[in-house]
C-alpha cells in the first residue's frame, strides 16, 4: 500500500527525519509513535505532499507517489482547521469535490456519515456554531468522506471525551474491516494496544523500534507474573526463595490472594509452580506484559543512554 524508503528532511541545520523507512500493508492499522519533535508530523506532511523531503522516496501501490494519489488519501491533521462561516453540508461538499467527488456523491456520503453518527440535524449548522468536540467529529467525517484507501489520522482522539474516543476507535476498526489502511499518529498508548497491528517509534528523526504491537510488548517483558491462589499467605511466601520478588499483593477474602511477583535470574514458570504445589491451591498464573506506555518510555530512555540497555 504505502512504502517509504530512506526519507530525510532537514530544516536548516536541524535534521527532522534521518533515513526513515517504513511499509504499510493493506488493511492494517499502523501506529506512528514518538515524543514531541520526533519527526512524526514532518513524515505525515511529506506523505501528503505538503512539504518535500531532501532525499528518499515514497511508493503508493508500487508506483512512485504522484499528486493524483492524494485522491486516495484521507488526512486528519493535528492542527484542526475548518472554514468557520460554512455550514457542515457546504464544507463537506467542498472537500469532497477537492478529492474527486461530484456534488451528489459528496452530499450522499455526508448524509450517510451524519446519519451513522446520529447527528443529521447538524447538516445546516455553521462550523462556528459547533463545540470543539463536535467540530472534531465533523472533521473526522470529512476525512473519510471520499472513501480513501489510506487514512492518516494525526492525534484523532485529542479533545474527545471517553465516549467519543470509543466511538472513533470503533469507526477506525470498522474502516480496517473494509480493508482500508490507517496510519495513526497518537500519544494514546492504550489506543495503540487496543487497535494497532504494528507500530514504529521515532526518536530524534530516527526509527528506533518497529514491529507487531504484541511482539514489541513481549520483547520488552521483564519477568513479571501474577499468581492467584487460595491458601495461607505465609505458606506462599515461605515457599518462595530469593529467585522471586513479591511486588504487590491483593486480598479477596476467605484466604484468596492475587500476587504480582518478579522472577529473578534464570528461573522459569515451571520452577515457580513447583515450589507452590502443596503449599497453596493455584487458581491462575499468567505473565504480565508491559504496556506500550512502558515500552515507549524504556525505548526512548535506552536511545538517549545506550549504557542502560
Amino acid at each position: 500500500m504505502l512504502e517509504i524508503t530512506n526519507l530525510t528532511k532537514s530544516y536548516g541545520q536541524a535534521l527532522a527525519l534521518n533515513q526513515v523507512s517504513m511499509k504499510l500493508v493493506e488493511g492494517e492499522i499502523f501506529g506512528l509513535l514518538g515524543p514531541n519533535g520526533a519527526g512524526k508530523s514532518t513524515l505525515i506532511r511529506i506523505v501528503n505532499q505538503i512539504i518535500e523531503p531532501n532525499s528518499g522516496h515514497i511508493k503508493f501501490n508500487n508506483d512512485l507517489f504522484r499528486r493524483e494519489h492524494l485522491k486516495s488519501i484521507g488526512y486528519l491533521p493535528e492542527e484542526r482547521g475548518l472554514y468557520r462561516g460554512m455550514t457542515v453540508q457546504e464544507h463537506g461538499i467542498f472537500l469532497g469535490k477537492l478529492r474527486g467527488m461530484n456534488t451528489k456523491e459528496a452530499k450522499n456520503a455526508l448524509e450517510y456519515w451524519l446519519d451513522r453518527f446520529e447527528i443529521s440535524d447538524w447538516r445546516k449548522k455553521r462550523i462556528e456554531e459547533l463545540s470543539k468536540g463536535m467540530a472534531q467529529k465533523i472533521q473526522f467525517i470529512f476525512t473519510v468522506l471520499h472513501e480513501p484507501k489510506l487514512i492518516i489520522l494525526d492525534e484523532p482522539f485529542s479533545g474527545f471525551d471517553p465516549i467519543n474516543v470509543e466511538l472513533i476507535k470503533k469507526e477506525i476498526q470498522s474502516l480496517k474491516a473494509q480493508n482500508r489502511t490507517i496510519l495513526l499518529s497518537t500519544h494514546s498508548m492504550n489506543s495503540v494496544e487496543e487497535i494497532c497491528d504494528r507500530a514504529m517509534l521515532l526518536h530524534q528523526g530516527k526509527s528506533i523500534l518497529e514491529g507487531q504491537v504484541k511482539e514489541l510488548r513481549k520483547k520488552n517483558k521483564d519477568g513479571m507474573f501474577t499468581v492467584r491462589f487460595e491458601g495461607i499467605m505465609l505458606g506462599f511466601v515461605n515457599a518462595l526463595w530469593t529467585g522471586f520478588e513479591i511486588v504487590d499483593t491483593r486480598e479477596f477474602g476467605n484466604n484468596r490472594y492475587e500476587v504480582d511477583l518478579k522472577m529473578m535470574g534464570d528461573n522459569t514458570i515451571d520452577e515457580l509452580m513447583g515450589v507452590m504445589i502443596g503449599q497453596v491451591k493455584i487458581e491462575a498464573i499468567f505473565e504480565k506484559l508491559p504496556g506500550m506506555q512502558e515500552v515507549f518510555i524504556s525505548s526512548i530512555a535506552a536511545a538517549q543512554n545506550p549504557m542502560i540497555q
